[in-house]
């Protein structure tokens, strides 16, 4: 069995992040110019607010996350972490692999002295939600809500 291990997604990293995007939205609108895509991951990979990690099964990508740790002037000025783009490969699920990542990344806003770390999804099967929970995450203190940006013409 190969080993599973964490760590911020490299720049050569970019194409097997993008595949697990693809499982993540099938139906997403088709990427930009790669020039673009390369300057918004260059974007944030620069960005100390960002963190976007991978948990690799040897060399293979098998689960990721963005944390981004937002600047606030609340709570005593403490920041909180926001986890978006969870995705594990779907023939890496049901392993403990993306619980493991979530932790990880709760431990990096933990330590960045976040006072909450907030996801979001928009899956309403149980199995999903209960993962969630199992990484700390509870459904039942706040609501989230959210709004589609406007279609613009093109």
């Amino acid at each position: 069995m190969r080993a599973f291990s964490i760590r911020p997604l490299a720049e050569h990293d970019l194409d097997a992040l993008l595949g697990l995007y693809a499982q993540l939205h099938p139906t997403d609108v088709a990427l930009p110019a790669r020039a673009q895509v390369l300057n918004v991951w260059q974007a944030i990979r620069s960005d100390p607010k960002l963190h976007c990690l991978g948990g690799f099964v040897g060399d293979e990508l098998a689960v990721s996350c963005l944390l981004s740790i937002t600047p606030n002037l609340t709570r005593g000025c403490r920041p909180f972490g926001l986890i978006e783009n969870v995705i594990t490969r779907a023939d890496h699920r049901r392993r403990g692999y993306g619980r493991a990542l979530l932790l990880h990344a709760s431990d990096i806003a933990w330590q960045h002295g976040c006072y909450k770390v907030m996801l979001q999804t928009g899956r309403k099967d149980e199995v999903t939600l209960a993962f969630y929970e199992s990484a700390g995450f509870d459904r039942q203190t706040k609501q989230a809500f959210w709004a589609a940006a406007p279609v613009r013409a093109v």
